[in-house]
């Protein structure tokens, strides 16, 4: 299937790790100029000689940017630097930050406001300058990469889960708002994805459970139908896809990537 999405600017913050660097090789593939926003220099150097294997011939398609997203002029800045390099950010990937899982009876009201900057200002604060953008020239795609934990309460993941649905929330309604000027912004709700990531949180849920990680991946492979957890690599394919003109009526949408595990009619 042809994307059409040679040439184009992608912003992807959090895309030195996980989901979106999947993403970013993906975006490679496809022919994009691709930008990295991370807060770690040395995360984001690994990254790009980790994709300049991967994608032959993409070394000067890729440009890095580090940032303190929890912090609107960073972001600004680290997109104002973005796009003197290859020009206006045609799509928009969120996928940077992470809340921390606290199990319910060890949290207060700080971790909820922690979880809040940690998670739902790193993409807004983003997402603000980016779309006004976007609506100034009357086109534009933006895709967050939530997480399950804003559908499906965890006990371990209360504040995190906050967060998530509150960038649910948000995305549904600046799609409303910037439909008429021109920009997509959707959603991807993965459930647990073989990252980084997840092996932090298997240590959180397993000294709460008395239990391994071992354990605790067992118990949640088992739980989905398709008898597996996701690959960052599928996760990225959706996001890619969801950038493309392929999906040009697919809007203000969360789509649920969890192998059916908590299969739901809506």
């Amino acid at each position: 299937m042809e994307l059409n999405l040679s040439h184009k600017h992608v912003l992807i913050t959090g895309g030195s790790r996980g989901i979106g660097l999947a993403c970013a090789k993906v975006f490679l593939e496809e022919g994009c100029k691709v930008s990295l926003v991370s807060r770690d220099p040395s995360n984001l150097e690994k990254a790009k000689t980790l994709l300049s294997t991967q994608v032959s011939g993409s070394q000067d398609r890729i440009a890095l940017f580090s940032a303190e997203l929890q912090h609107a002029d960073s972001a600004e800045r680290s997109l104002n630097e973005a796009e003197k390099t290859f020009g206006p950010v045609d799509v928009l990937v969120n996928s940077a930050g992470a809340a921390k899982r606290t199990p319910a009876e060890n949290l207060s009201p700080s971790f909820f406001r922690e979880a809040m900057e940690a998670k739902f200002f790193t993409y807004i604060n983003m997402i603000d300058p980016v779309i006004k953008r976007m609506g100034a020239r009357g086109e534009g795609v933006i895709v967050n990469v939530v997480g399950a934990g804003g559908k499906v309460p965890s006990t371990v993941h209360i504040a995190g889960g906050s967060a998530n649905a509150a960038l649910m929330l948000t995305t549904a309604g600046l799609a409303v708002a910037y439909g008429p000027k021109g920009v997509r912004i959707n959603a991807v709700n993965p459930s647990g994805t073989l990252t980084d990531r997840l092996v932090e949180g298997l240590k959180v849920n397993a000294e709460h459970e008395k239990i391994s990680p071992e354990e605790v991946l067992k118990r949640m492979t088992s739980q989905v139908p398709m008898g597996r957890l996701a690959s960052p690599e599928e996760v990225a394919d959706t996001v890619v896809y969801l950038a493309s003109n392929r999906a040009s009526y697919v809007t203000g949408t969360v789509i649920t990537m969890d192998g059916a595990a908590h299969p739901v009619v809506v």
